[in-house]
């Protein structure tokens, strides 16, 4: 898997991993143990945190292939803005001779 991505596998690990955690924090409240395990919730949470970073990190990342059509969109309409066409003699843009 090459770094950048972020493969549909460890995407379910992730899942598995927020949702184990809602649950315990679920099954602590309920036992009345919830702030009697902040230490272990803290370590947890850092690895939860963690893996959500690499999520968020590989998800905007773009591809040089991503990366070069956004610079060419960017390049195209720098500059230009939707009445940038708009003719003040009559004339349509795409008639340059006035036919």
């Amino acid at each position: 898997m090459p770094e950048e991505t972020y493969d549909p596998a460890r995407v379910e690990k992730l899942l598995e991993m927020l949702r184990a955690l809602a649950q315990r924090i679920v099954r602590l409240d309920a036992e009345g143990h919830l702030l009697g395990e902040t230490s272990s919730l803290l370590a947890e949470l850092g690895n939860v945190r963690s893996e959500l970073f690499r999520y968020e990190v590989r998800q905007t990342f773009d591809t040089p292939e991503v990366a070069e059509h956004r610079r060419i969109v960017d390049e195209a309409s720098a500059g230009w803005g939707p009445g940038d066409d708009a003719r003040t003699d009559g004339e349509d843009p795409w008639q340059a001779d006035g036919r």
